[in-house]
């Protein structure tokens, strides 16, 4: 016997098969009996961007699991295979919570139970965010990092600065690490307030805006069955409600097994649905989670409608909308060492960093976001950081006076 895992638009499911000499059609033949999603209604594809496709015509891109004599070895798929699975229509899942009476022919309606009525939580089927675009060397220094120096043991979170056009496309360009304390299974914010003015002064000055937050799951995930767990989507939700962006972005960085038997790094980037933000700023999350609880499910104080049923436990891919990642080289390099890391920013570094490219005018050499922050130290945060970051933006001349403090800091090592 062999288990596939089914990835849809409903979350992670299994489906048993006897074996990888099994054709297509008979993998939909078994969807159709374990997971009632009727055969003629389903796209198969081992690729993720399935999920992405918007329309009929979408889907015909996705050819790999067409054929029906096709037999799932020839693909390499095997025991804990992923598919990816697009279907129409709406669905019964097996399985789920009873069934809660209500109304005049169950139990008595309260008040909770209408405003219960009103909760009704479903999928939202588009995001305030049309795409999500990283520039290429703060995701690289973002997840170089997890991965070599970490080693994807702990966890470790940053926000995403950057711009959004008017057609809902987010553009990061720099990721900024607050102080933090990352574990296997939870990831501590410390988050400095000064620092934190320091970096929108920034942000300000180089016509950018907090626009999103990105975080590592750990080697330890890689083997659970939920997109994100229910800690997870709790956190996001907070940050997404703090800051009252309609496109705010919620980015992952993962490992994930390869046909090989290697590991890969792979990034996903998801909304947080209108409903799970609002449930959240009404305060119907239960915050306090314990070791018992199950990490796929968000449980909440009173019950929500999912469905036809009223149910206090909500699988947390009901609150996530899938946005499509791009990538892109920003203005802004990402070389200068990282804040609130093990190997602290010196006046050293400063110098090494300067001295790296001489050749070029001072504004380019310091068109980093961290060396920024690093200098911001020393300047007023209301005029004098938002005007460095200024020169930046427009590659203006620095002015005399940033730059002689800027090489005086450079020269104290």
């Amino acid at each position: 016997m062999m288990m596939l895992r089914i990835r849809s638009r409903d979350g992670l499911e299994r489906v048993t098969a006897d074996g990888p000499h099994i054709t297509v059609s008979q993998l939909k033949s078994l969807i159709e009996d374990q997971l009632q999603i009727p055969l003629h209604s389903q796209t198969l594809s081992t690729n993720r961007d399935l999920l992405l496709a918007k329309t009929p015509t979408d889907l015909l891109a996705f050819t790999d699991l067409t054929d029906p004599n096709l037999r799932l070895s020839s693909l390499n798929l095997s025991h804990g295979s992923m598919i990816y699975l697009a279907y129409d229509g709406e669905r019964t899942i097996r399985g789920g919570p009873a069934v809660t009476p209500a109304g005049s022919f169950g139990r008595k309606m309260t008040v909770d139970d209408l405003i219960a009525r009103q909760m009704r939580v479903s999928r939202q089927e588009k995001s305030h965010c049309d795409s999500v675009s990283f520039d290429r060397d703060c995701a690289n220094a973002f997840q170089h990092y997890v991965n070599e120096s970490l080693a994807f043991a702990v966890k470790r979170g940053g926000f995403m600065y950057g711009t959004v056009t008017e057609e809902g496309q987010v553009e990061v360009d720099f990721i900024y690490e607050p102080p933090q304390q990352g574990t296997e299974a939870n990831l501590i914010l410390m988050r400095d307030a000064e620092e934190e003015k320091r970096v929108d002064a920034i942000a300000m000055g180089l016509g950018m805006r907090k626009v999103g937050f990105i975080f590592n799951q750990t080697v330890m995930q890689d083997k659970t069955e939920y997109t994100l767990s229910n800690a997870e989507v709790l956190q996001a939700a907070e940050l997404h409600a703090e800051s009252e962006l309609q496109e705010w972005v919620t980015a992952v960085v993962k490992l994930e097994v390869n046909e090989d038997g290697g590991a890969d790094v792979h990034f996903e980037a998801f909304q947080m649905s209108d409903m799970c933000i609002r449930l959240f700023k009404e305060g119907w999350f239960e915050t306090e989670i314990v070791p018992e609880d199950d990490p796929k499910l968000s449980k909440m104080k009173k019950e929500v409608v999912v469905g036809v049923k009223d149910v206090k436990e909500v699988d947390n891919d009901f609150f996530l909308v899938v946005v499509k990642i791009l990538d892109h080289q920003g203005p802004l390099s990402s070389t200068f060492p990282i804040e609130n890391r093990s190997i602290r920013a010196t006046m050293r570094a400063l110098k090494t960093h300067l001295d790296r490219a001489k050749n070029l005018p001072l504004v380019k050499r310091i068109s980093d976001f961290h060396l920024l922050l690093f200098v911001a130290q020393f300047l007023d945060v209301s005029s004098d950081v938002p005007a460095l970051a200024e020169c930046v933006r427009l590659q203006s001349p620095v002015p005399e006076g940033y730059a002689l403090l800027i090489e005086s800091m450079a020269n104290t090592c």
